[in-house]
């Protein structure tokens, strides 16, 4: 069999290092740390904490491998070159699974943000934030389709919008939460399993570091590219986290499609619940952006090992763009933002995205002396990590999940032994 096309490299560590950053700051800090500080209250902190040690291990893992093997497709590719084809494609199935439930999750952030800056009504709200939330999926995939150069000038733009937004969130709201003698654990609402659940969901807002790996085949010098890449992305997003949780425990923080913007409503400043809006919008937008990228090219990857129909894997004739992966994707996340909830499709990507990290950490463990690049604790840390927290999300979510992932190789079972017959 010829070696399918591969796609050209074109990424330094600027636009691997803003890819990255690209996909986490978005539902991550504008979405999630509501919804995770809904479940632990202050002692969100702790599991913004825990989250980034669970992700420091899963993202080092995750570059070593991809330095090793830079293809597009992450995860799933170090199953199949390191453990077999069933774990393989395990990584992949949960990977799609997990990605398009957190694109949909940023398309409804996006649309909801929107909605709320305009001063929509309830009744109004309603009725246009799921055709806003396919819309900005139809857009982005739009732009993806230009290729990935185009699309990181974009995610550049978008990130400078989205840092300076919450810039003024951070330094209006410390010294008001200060003031008020907010910033402390409340030690009587601690609760063990709602701070691991919290774990679990804070996990997936740093999550995104993974696309660097997903996109390895687009890197210039991936040896040395991924894996700055990622330490950056990892550090920029776990200061960023912190800073932005604690300033939120301090303002009282709330659940719901837009809770900093909620949150600014208390600021002196005129206009910064507005501003904080035109941020979240950026944000949402950069996420959805980079998380069309990320699933083309796993389709891409997958199509190429007959896991998925094999016309996902052709290129246009530039060899920049998997057309039909990128177009399948966009249409598939489109069909999930109708669930219209955004705490159930958070909490099955998270679910999802820790059965996906298992697996890398689980590659990570077959690599040589000389293929490593960091101590091997860290893939056993990580490994234990991601099947211990992917349990602590609602139990209708992780059943979902494991029947998921049961449909997923019983269709890789059917298509294996199709092709042996063929």
């Amino acid at each position: 069999m010829s070696r399918p096309a591969q796609l050209k490299r074109q990424l330094g560590l600027l636009g691997a290092t803003t890819t990255g950053l690209g996909s986490i700051i978005g539902t991550g800090v504008f979405v999630s740390i509501g919804t995770a500080t809904e479940a632990a209250g202050s002692w969100v902190l702790v599991a913004i904490a825990v989250a980034a040690f669970v992700a420091i291990c899963n993202g080092l893992n995750a570059a070593q491998l991809a330095a090793n093997h830079s293809v597009s497709g992450g995860a799933y590719e170090y199953g199949y070159r390191w453990l077999n084809p069933q774990l393989g494609f395990i990584a992949g199935w949960t990977f799609l699974l997990a990605k398009s439930a957190s694109a949909a999750t940023a398309a409804l952030g996006f649309a909801g943000y929107l909605l709320k800056a305009f001063g929509a009504s309830a009744e109004l709200e309603s009725q246009l934030l799921l055709p806003l939330a396919a819309g900005a999926v139809v857009v982005l995939t739009a732009i993806v389709l230009l290729g990935v150069q185009r699309s990181q000038w974009v995610n550049l733009v978008i990130l400078g919008i989205t840092l300076s937004a919450l810039a003024l969130f951070v330094v209006q709201g410390f010294p008001l939460a200060i003031i008020r003698g907010t910033l402390r654990l409340e030690t009587s609402t601690f609760d063990l399993p709602s701070v691991l659940r919290a774990s679990a969901l804070m996990f997936v807002a740093y999550a995104g570091y993974g696309r660097i790996a997903v996109l390895g085949e687009e890197v210039i010098e991936p040896r040395r590219t991924i894996p700055q890449a990622m330490a950056l992305t990892l550090l920029g997003s776990m200061v960023l986290y912190g800073t932005v949780g604690t300033v939120g425990i301090g303002l009282g923080i709330t659940t719901g499609p837009a809770p900093l913007e909620t949150a600014a409503q208390q600021f002196p400043l005129p206009f910064s619940p507005q501003v904080l809006a035109v941020g979240a919008i950026a944000a949402m937008l950069g996420v959805l952006l980079n998380l069309i990228l990320g699933l083309s090219r796993m389709a891409l990857a997958m199509a190429r090992r007959r896991d998925l129909p094999p016309f996902l894997s052709r290129l246009n004739a530039k060899g920049t763009t998997p057309v039909a992966a990128v177009l399948t994707i966009g249409l598939a996340i489109a069909l999930i933002t109708l669930i219209g909830n955004v705490k159930t499709t958070w909490s099955f990507s998270a679910f999802s995205v820790l059965m996906y990290y298992a697996v890398t950490n689980l590659a990570a463990l077959q690599l040589t002396r000389e293929q490593l690049l960091f101590p091997r604790w860290l893939a056993i840390a990580g490994l234990a990590a991601c099947l211990f927290l992917a349990f602590w999300v609602e139990w209708q979510i992780w059943l979902l999940g494991l029947g998921l992932i049961g449909v997923g190789l019983g269709w890789q079972f059917l298509s294996q032994r199709q092709q042996s017959g063929a």
